[in-house]
């Protein structure tokens, strides 16, 4: 059964217990040998996944909650290789993928599969126009240093699918890095409401954690997330975080506007 979370009203969210917020905004448990999971945000109808195929081969298909025969029948996929080394099938066609490689997987695509010692995480949403399937490597992503280390905030940013690189409907989808002796990411912070975005925070080492902050900007609250869990921000809502050891996250949106510039810029002392 798919885990389905409810969006949630900016003013409720500010009256929400620590628990509550974590059963709302934070995804956990989406990695486990063998299996495909699901979480599905009624936010943008964003789904999350993980898949692990353990050495086996395991087929992607569409949880009941969207109602399709095939995942891609209304939606595009981004299929991120976390680590290790597999293969993603797309309609009889395998793309050979290491850690932060990614396949975009384009609507109308009938047949989806992993396979390997890889760890996958997915990203959907819906879709109402057809894209190319494109394997993206991680050395051909468009790559951007970002942040100051005087700041603590040093990052590089990798696009693979965005309004000037592979073609997508709706969906955004990328990997920022950490770089040593920084912690801060997505700083200066903003918020975009035309799209959710969601963080899946990776390669956080053993016994490190991440704080990420959300809320509106005069309102913050902050979850500990740990690795391989992901945080799903409203359009109302500020993402941005602080670890206690280098790390990485995949960033995704999902909405109305594609441009990786879409964003409403807040100012760092107006922040609460």
């Amino acid at each position: 059964m798919t885990d389905v979370r409810i969006a949630t009203h900016p003013d409720e969210f500010a009256t929400l217990t620590p628990e509550q917020m974590r059963e709302r905004f934070l995804v956990q448990d989406l990695f486990a040998a063998g299996e495909v999971r699901w979480m599905l945000s009624q936010s943008d109808r964003i789904l999350l996944g993980g898949a692990v195929p353990n050495g086996a081969n395991l087929a992607i298909t569409a949880p009941d909650e969207v109602r399709a025969i095939n995942l891609c029948d209304r939606r595009e996929l981004g299929v991120v290789c976390l680590s290790g080394t597999g293969t993603v099938t797309v309609d009889g066609q395998t793309f050979e993928v290491e850690a932060e490689d990614i396949v975009y997987v384009g609507a109308g695509t009938v047949s989806i599969s992993v396979s390997g010692d890889a760890t996958f995480y997915l990203v959907s949403a819906p879709a109402h126009l057809s894209h190319p399937t494109t394997l993206i490597k991680r050395a051909d992503a468009q790559t951007l240093i970002i942040g100051d280390a005087d700041k603590a905030s040093l990052r590089t940013l990798r696009k693979y699918v965005h309004d000037q690189g592979v073609a997508s409907c709706e969906l955004a989808l990328g990997i920022t890095t950490i770089e040593p002796g920084n912690v801060w990411n997505t700083m200066p912070c903003h918020t975009h409401d035309r799209r959710t975005e969601c963080y899946l925070y990776f390669d956080v080492p053993d016994g490190e954690r991440v704080v990420h902050i959300a809320g509106q900007p005069g309102q913050t609250r902050s979850m500990i997330v740990a690795d391989r869990e992901a945080i799903i921000s409203p359009p109302w809502s500020v993402h941005f975080g602080a670890g206690t050891a280098p790390y990485k996250f995949v960033w995704s949106t999902a909405g109305e506007n594609l441009a990786y510039n879409d964003m409403d810029p807040v100012v760092t002392t107006e922040l609460r």
